[in-house]
């Protein structure tokens, strides 16, 4: 078999939705810390729940690159279980590549509930313990890494042991939230070795342990942890980019509807940037791709429903506003 195009590496998990109807939102005066509210020791009634199989930022990467036309692979585990065999299902109908996942007796599969009020989402999380191994992958072009559970340690160094190994595969990273608590020194061989970063601009901060929020400071610290490009996303503000050849920022591809649900817009944006550049677009033209699979996303329920295939995303490529274009800083 030959190697694959793209091949993800990182948690699957199974959503369950549960779409609120009395709840209320509480905020600071800048609307942050916010805290979703509900009566406490009552009857609280939801409008409606949906159960979405292999999710996760790694397995909506793979599923997102599988619609552009990449061939995409998936490092992951699942349980010998009804909910483990639904997430193969998922992968196989998608277009992904399953030898690389790898399934466990007498281990859940991940299994999430995601509590969505208007258009926001609190996701109660439980990642399983499930033994992590590299599997032989010969030589894909990408790795996309992303989200591991805090068992998942000791695995990254197999992870940089590879890469060591494999010299012409590239690595993308957007590092999940315990892959942050882990910093930056227990994850050099990672950092150093990352062809393409991805974060949020308040994630780049803890990162950085910076106190700046000047853009152009925090893509420099980034890659001067190693990444060769560096890119943070400011939610619906847009996206910077930051190479040895430029920084440009990139602007938002307009909604065509409020957007009705959030989940999976990030994983959207950086997983298509990465098939556009695998498809061989340089940096600045990579970043026009990413915000139409987000806004497309963000129109359905779910981290996939809304991933474009090629044809419709060139497709609205070219009826984007004139101004629809990445601004050198």
């Amino acid at each position: 078999m030959s190697s694959p195009d793209f091949v993800a590496i990182g948690d699957t998990v199974v959503d369950a939705f549960i779409r609120l109807k009395d709840a209320s939102v509480h905020c600071n005066i800048n609307r942050q810390d916010c805290e979703l509210c509900m009566r406490f020791g009552d009857k609280v009634p939801f409008e409606a729940a949906y159960v979405i199989p292999a999710v996760g930022n790694s397995a909506n990467a793979a599923v997102s690159a599988a619609r552009l036309g990449l061939t995409s692979g998936l490092v992951t585990s699942v349980g010998k279980d009804r909910n483990g065999e639904d997430c193969l299902a998922a992968l196989r109908g998608n277009g992904v590549m399953t030898e690389y996942v790898a399934q466990h007796e007498g281990i859940p599969t991940n299994y999430h509930y995601v509590l969505w009020y208007e258009d926001e989402r609190t996701i109660l999380i439980k990642h399983e313990a499930f033994p992590y191994a590299m599997p032989v992958l010969g030589a894909p072009r990408w790795l996309y890494l992303s989200s591991l559970g805090e068992h998942a340690a000791a695995f990254h160094a197999e992870i940089a042991t590879y890469l060591e190994a494999n010299p012409d595969t590239k690595l993308a990273f957007q590092p999940g939230t315990f892959q942050m608590k882990l910093g930056v020194e227990a994850l050099r061989g990672i950092y150093e070795r990352t062809e393409v970063f991805f974060c949020n601009r308040d994630e780049a901060g803890r990162i950085l342990g910076a106190g700046t929020e000047d853009i152009r400071a925090l893509l420099d610290g980034i890659r001067a942890l190693g990444p060769k490009v560096a890119i943070i996303t400011d939610g619906p503000e847009g996206a910077y980019a930051g190479s040895a050849d430029g920084a440009w920022f990139m602007p938002p591809y307009p909604d065509p509807a409020p957007p009705y649900e959030r989940t999976g817009a990030g994983d959207a944006f950086s997983s298509t940037v990465i098939a556009a550049l695998a498809l061989g677009l340089p940096v600045d033209q990579a970043l026009r791709w990413g915000p139409v699979n987000s806004m497309s996303v963000v129109q359905k329920v779910g981290a996939q429903e809304g991933l474009l295939d090629r044809a419709s995303l060139e497709a609205l490529l070219a009826n984007a506003p004139a101004d629809y274009l990445p601004r050198a800083l």
